[in-house]
C-alpha cells in the first residue's frame, strides 16, 4: 500500500468536490451567511487550510499569491473585507490541486509532529488524515447549503484512487 498515492487521490477527490460546490453556488448564496461564516469565506477557509496543512511545517508554507490572512478564519475576522469572487476561489482550488502531488511527495509522513505549533503530539500522517476530514467537513457544509436551495451536488470527486 502506497500511503502517499492514497493521500494524493483523496486530496484530488476532495478538491474536486469543493470545486463543484463553488461552481454550483448561485451569486445570492455566495454572499449569504452571517459574518464570518459567509459561503465564500467557508470556501476560502477550506481551501486555505487544506493548502496550509499540506506543508511540512509553518516555516515551509508558501502562501497563495492572492491569499489574505483576514479571510481565513471562521471564528473571527474583520467585517467589511472584500469577498473573494468565485473565479478567485476556483483559481485557488485549481492551483492547489495542481500542487497536490508534489506537496504530498515532499511530506515526511514518519515525522512525529505536525510541524504546526498549535497541534501538539500528533504525528504527521495523522495530521494529513485530519486535514482531509477538515476539507470534507466543509465540503459537506457547503453541499448542505446548496441542497437547501434545491441544488444537488454529484460528489464527482468520488472516483476512487488515482494511479501514481
Amino acid at each position: 500500500m502506497n500511503v502517499k498515492s492514497a493521500l494524493k487521490g483523496q486530496y484530488h477527490a476532495g478538491l474536486a468536490m469543493l470545486r463543484e460546490t463553488v461552481e454550483l453556488c448561485p451569486e445570492d448564496l455566495w454572499f449569504s451567511g452571517a459574518h464570518p461564516r459567509n459561503y465564500w469565506r467557508i470556501a476560502y477557509h477550506a481551501t486555505f487550510y487544506t493548502h496550509l496543512y499540506m506543508a511540512q511545517s509553518e516555516e515551509s508554507f508558501r502562501k497563495w499569491e492572492k491569499g489574505r490572512d483576514e479571510c481565513r478564519s471562521l471564528a473571527q475576522g474583520p467585517e467589511g473585507v472584500d469577498a473573494y469572487s468565485k473565479a478567485d476561489i476556483l483559481e485557488y482550488i485549481d492551483w492547489l490541486n495542481s500542487n497536490v502531488d508534489a506537496g504530498v511527495d515532499a511530506l515526511d509522513l514518519d515525522a512525529l509532529e505536525t510541524g504546526f505549533s498549535w497541534y501538539q503530539n500528533m504525528p504527521k500522517l495523522d495530521h494529513q488524515l485530519m486535514n482531509l476530514r477538515h476539507l470534507q467537513g466543509h465540503v459537506g457544509q457547503l453541499s448542505e447549503l446548496l441542497m437547501a436551495k434545491g441544488i444537488e451536488t454529484t460528489w464527482m470527486g468520488c472516483r476512487g484512487p488515482r494511479a501514481g
